[in-house]
């Protein structure tokens, strides 16, 4: 299936590992030119050279912290003209409103929601110039649970699945699509560490933390895999008529626990 992305540039933030990284090899394998940024200049050359060396392609990455507030602007400077911009960069931490005080909070909310954010209306103001682009927003599924012991991040996440809908409902007048995938617990790096450190707790061994995937659908959760391949069909021609949209990709486990 030609998905018609082939020539195409596309910016990934958090691209270094997880998520991010396994889009931006989704991407390249599609004969895409991908910039990668990070806040992690070690951890970003390392993922480029995998690329480079699995791939065969160069991918030009800048380091920075997104949660500093001329950051956004340095990096669309870095790399105005994107085609695809797929913002993925933060991660929120767990607590209740007792948990998390407001520095936090702040600090968080500045990288994940700020930042999703400014680099949005950046690009999106360019791409309203020319009448083409997309922009996909990474954003989870806690944005629909309401989980009070999560409270910085569902409603950091909540904001953002409302800024995607509302940016996106427009959008299509301009040619720029705006639209976002809600992934539920996937199998990262940083999910493993986080069920070995509940396994440990538990169940008194962090070797059995596949025992605690019982209560996930299909006894598993996603793999970064199947969040990049909707990545790249909703960002390609494929998919043009499709913006405002949030795609969740979690096995029905949100709606489970509502129900």
């Amino acid at each position: 299936m030609d998905l018609g992305l082939t020539g195409k540039s596309v910016l990934i933030t958090g691209g270094s590992k997880g998520i991010g990284a396994g889009i931006a090899e989704a991407f390249v394998k599609e004969g895409c030119q991908v910039f990668l940024v990070s806040r992690s200049a070690t951890t970003l050359a390392a993922t480029t050279a995998g690329l480079q060396a699995r791939c065969g392609t160069t991918v030009p990455y800048l380091s920075v912290d997104l949660a500093q507030a001329d950051a956004p602007k340095q990096v669309f400077d870095w790399c105005p003209d994107a085609d695809i911009v797929v913002n993925n960069a933060g991660a929120i931490p767990a607590g209740d409103i007792d948990a998390i005080d407001a520095q936090t909070w702040r600090t968080a909310w500045d990288l994940k929601v700020y930042g999703y954010i400014d680099l949005a209306r950046l690009y999106f103001a360019r791409m309203r110039e020319r009448r083409d682009g997309v922009v996909l927003n990474i954003i989870g599924v806690a944005g629909e649970m309401a989980d009070p012991n999560y409270i910085a991040g569902a409603s950091g996440n909540a904001a953002l699945i409302a800024f995607t809908q509302a940016l996106g409902s427009i959008s299509l007048a301009h040619g720029v699509r705006v639209l976002g995938i809600n992934p539920g617990p996937v199998e990262t790096e940083r999910l493993v560490r986080q069920l070995r450190r509940r396994a440990a707790a538990t169940l008194g061994d962090e070797a059995r933390w596949r025992e605690l995937y019982a209560s996930f659908p299909s006894g598993r959760a996603a793999s970064v895999e199947e969040i990049a391949v909707a990545a790249l069909f909703l960002t390609s021609a494929l998919s043009s008529y499709t913006s405002g949209t949030i795609l969740t990709i979690d096995g029905g486990l949100s709606k489970r626990r509502a129900g």
